[in-house]
């Protein structure tokens, strides 16, 4: 009985059609969501209260399926996006009342990050950014160096000529920042200009380090870590697709050798 529920389970969790409900299910998730945040009459409240609930169900239903047709409690939890879902689900039974409404509707938000679990290809991306964040740490590292010494140079050099800018460290990192962004910098720099006509250098570069260095730098490593993971995951389907086609060889040649032998049993006879 168990194993007939299980290989019933693991079918409908491995089916297209079945995926497909459950992306479809979190699009409707993630509408009801955003509705919340409309003024609606009281009926249509409750009809997205009652939608909530189900989809709830549902999703509790559909993590129980996946972990019957798995059924190996360590190798289910040993999968980062199978406890990610599960978090997910279990923090949507919250229910939305008192002063859990606010951790409740905000769990509920986070179930449109399903779609990351669901569909493969996002499950690559978000996969290759993460492996790529210990490399850029480095990079980050680097920059705040950058920023710091920047930030220094321009607060002992600017105070004077704009104090909102530039009247310490962290208010000069902030400026930093927004130089980096390209938000407005060059009326910053015209500014200080007036008093120190060279200080077009100081700006030149330090967004030459920052914007085209530092950045192509980082997109660099994002760009060798995912050329990696679409690689792995080019070869993984291709031998997801290669199983069935030997299954299918080694069932031949056991029905061959099962002919053969009856044939060998036949001439002895």
């Amino acid at each position: 009985m168990l194993s007939s529920l299980k290989l019933l389970f693991e079918r409908l969790d491995n089916s297209k059609l079945f995926q497909s409900i459950i992306i479809f299910i979190i699009v409707v998730s993630a509408l009801s969501v955003g509705a919340h945040t409309y003024e609606l009459p009281p009926w249509f409240e409750h009809a997205l209260l009652v939608l909530d609930i189900g989809i709830t169900v549902f999703f509790l239903a559909e993590i129980i399926i996946r972990y019957i047709a798995l059924n190996d409690f360590k190798k289910f939890f040993s999968k980062g996006w199978n406890i990610f879902d599960v978090i997910i689900v279990v923090g949507s039974l919250i229910p939305v009342a008192g002063s859990t409404v606010f951790i409740a509707r905000l769990l509920r938000v986070f179930r449109v990050l399903r779609l990351v679990s669901m569909i493969p290809e996002l499950r690559m991306l978000v996969n290759a950014l993460l492996k790529a964040i210990p490399k850029m740490g480095y990079i980050a590292l680097l920059m705040f160096v950058i920023f710091y010494i920047y930030a220094a140079i321009g607060s002992m050099l600017f105070t004077d000529i704009n104090e909102v800018l530039w009247r310490d460290l962290s208010i000069a990192m902030l400026t930093l920042f927004r130089i980096a962004t390209f938000e407005d910098w060059t009326d910053i720099m015209y500014e200080t200009m007036e008093v120190h006509p060279l200080s077009w250098i100081y700006y030149l570069s330090f967004i030459f380090l920052t914007a085209f260095i530092f950045l192509n730098m980082m997109v660099g490593v994002v760009l060798e870590v995912m050329s990696k993971e679409s690689a792995d995951f080019a070869a993984e389907n291709q031998d997801e697709d290669e199983k069935p086609a030997t299954k299918g060889h080694v069932k031949e040649l056991q029905n061959q050798i099962e002919t053969l032998s009856q044939l060998l049993a036949k001439n002895k006879g």
